[in-house]
């Protein structure tokens, strides 16, 4: 057997010595995470834009649009005579199409009117029967449907059996700026297209 001596333990506390990471290191590790961090940033961005854009005013919301919903038209309270024959407006706003922007895009027409003591009304021109568009007959002073002969008052009420329901009404308001204003020389109506070929007045 050797008589040789084991080899000494270490009898110190102290753990080995370790370098700390050079600036190098902290460079290469923060760049990395930059060049991975921002295209994913703006990926995330480019998917949430139409989110993001309609939090902000709706689907339809161009430049002329301030009120939620409502579309400045280009007539004024002034084009109304007071019981006077309905006057068609096309209504253009901006469209957003998931990420694209279609700027002033025809979305619709109406017939506009002012009853007697001033107020204004609206109609969607879609007939409910069947969607034909609905023409103003200055002869009959009523509205009429070429396609099928629905007939209407210049109230919007049916005259005749063949349309399910009146002609469709929309929210119209005048306004000044943008806001509410009885005495304003803007028209802002909410335009809507609805169910057809049905009693209810359904949204779509």
């Amino acid at each position: 057997m050797s008589d040789a001596e084991p080899p000494e333990l270490s009898t110190s506390a102290d753990p080995p010595a370790v370098d700390p990471p050079g600036r190098r290191e902290l460079l290469a590790a923060a760049l990395s995470f930059l060049l991975g961090a921002v295209p994913a940033a703006i990926g995330g961005l480019f998917f949430l834009d139409p989110i993001l854009r309609r939090s902000k005013g709706g689907g339809n919301d161009g430049g002329d649009q301030t009120m939620d919903g409502f579309v400045k038209l280009d007539i004024t309270p002034d084009n109304l005579v007071e019981e006077g024959p309905p006057v068609a407006s096309t209504v253009i706003a901006d469209l957003d199409d998931a990420w694209n922007r279609f700027k002033d895009v025809p979305i619709g027409s109406i017939w506009l009117r002012r009853q007697q003591g001033g107020e204004i009304i609206a109609f969607n021109s879609i007939c409910p029967h069947l969607g034909c568009s609905i023409n103003f007959r200055r002869g009959e002073n009523d509205f009429h449907c070429p396609c099928h002969a629905s007939s209407f008052d210049l109230d919007g009420g049916t005259t005749n059996d063949t349309p399910p329901r009146d002609m469709d009404s929309l929210e119209i308001v005048v306004a000044t700026d943008g806001r509410p204003d009885p005495n304003g020389t803007e028209l802002w109506v909410k335009y809507q297209n609805f169910r057809r070929g049905t009693p209810e007045k359904k949204p779509i």
